[in-house]
């Protein structure tokens, strides 16, 4: 009891020196404090919650040996715990205690992150703070937080976003949890989350979330692949393998309509010969197909299956289909860059490496000459 005591004592402490020093960094969602008092409380939820995370976790080999653990969380860690030993053997990732330990958590997601755009534009709104520099989203651990942080935002006249989270990265300044929200998803995608919170530890770039978070996917997409054929390799659940296919297909139909969807609102957006009223007008019209075409794909190719309805949960706007850029951009152009490497993933993430030195302006046109191709 003393030791605990003690460790609890000297975590706070080191949280503590982080936040009066330079601001958490979690994935920027936790960062830092806004300027002057206004952000001390942000700050405080975000160090208290992290805290609180730190807390719940235990030895995943603890939770699996309790009597009073579920099986089918027994079964789940499990899975996970063989998907991170893979990820430091097969995949490069780091080796170190983050995703070793499992935090129960009494809410559906770790945290809730709030994204904001103009009424007529696809740009995000940014937060800028010490160690994550410019972001384009906040997080809260209470999603009454992040709702009424929501609400002055549209106040402002803002397109506003609130997704739940199931897993982040502190970029290897803590032992991250796998947590009870990764969990209610299927085995396949633990491992998938596990290999995109881990690759944010390979390689960040202050202040780009797009090329950060394009490059966590791809490196989630070529992982997975790799986890899978392992698994079958050594006699792994196929079926379990089936269930990712299918998911995945999903996921993919899903992210083009969006992609499609966000296509042409900028088209309207940069439109000059069009005013703001015909610009509004033309945006509603473009959302109400995209409702209309996501039911159509749920009935008519997914006979049914409704994992996207969250989603529309927001009044659809322009946060929610700038966030889904910011995910998947340049995910091509990492992929390409990883086939250029002849699928060796200590090359790519050198190369990855070389690409975050260059400017901004220079890495993004490195980017897209790669998901271009050759000869364009």
């Amino acid at each position: 009891m003393l030791g605990c005591s003690l460790r609890a004592r000297r975590m706070r402490a080191r949280v503590r020196r982080l936040a009066l020093g330079f601001g958490l960094a979690t994935l920027g969602v936790l960062s830092g404090c806004a300027s002057g008092w206004e952000g001390v409380p942000y700050l405080w939820q975000s160090v208290d919650g992290h805290l609180d995370l730190l807390r719940r976790a235990r030895p995943i080999e603890e939770v699996i040996a309790d009597p009073t653990t579920a099986a089918e969380t027994i079964e789940k860690l499990r899975y996970a715990r063989r998907a991170r030993a893979f990820a430091a053997d097969a995949l490069g990732l780091p080796r170190n205690g983050s995703y070793t330990r499992f935090a129960a958590l009494d809410r559906d997601f770790v945290l809730w992150n709030v994204f904001a755009a103009p009424e007529l534009s696809l740009q995000l709104e940014r937060w800028c703070f010490p160690v994550a520099g410019c972001i384009g989203y906040r997080g809260y651990y209470h999603r009454a937080d992040a709702l009424g942080y929501a609400d002055s935002l549209r106040a402002r006249g803002l397109d506003v976003r609130v997704g739940g989270v199931p897993a982040y990265s502190t970029l290897g300044w803590f032992d991250d949890p796998i947590t009870s929200a990764m969990l209610r998803y299927p085995k396949s995608e633990i491992a998938r989350l596990v290999f995109h919170e881990l690759a944010h530890q390979v390689v960040y770039v202050k202040g780009d979330t797009t090329f950060n978070e394009s490059f966590a996917t791809a490196v989630e997409k070529l992982g997975i692949e790799r986890w899978l054929a392992h698994e079958r390799e050594h006699g792994g659940d196929l079926e379990e393998e089936a269930r990712y296919r299918r998911f995945q297909a999903r996921r993919l139909a899903f992210i083009a309509l969006l992609q499609e969807t966000r296509n042409r609102l900028a088209n309207v957006y940069d439109d000059a010969s069009l005013d703001d009223p015909a610009r509004r007008v033309a945006k509603e019209a473009i959302l109400a197909q995209l409702r209309s075409d996501y039911e159509s794909m749920k009935r008519d190719a997914w006979q049914g299956w409704s994992g996207y309805d969250r989603w529309f949960d927001d009044r659809v706007g322009n946060a929610h289909l700038a966030a889904v850029g910011a995910y998947h951009d340049r995910v091509d152009a990492f992929l390409a860059l990883f086939a250029s490497h002849d699928g060796d993933f200590a090359r790519f993430f050198a190369a990855v490496r070389e690409l975050a030195t260059l400017p901004a302006a220079d890495r993004d046109e490195r980017l897209r000459a790669m998901q271009r191709g050759p000869g364009h």
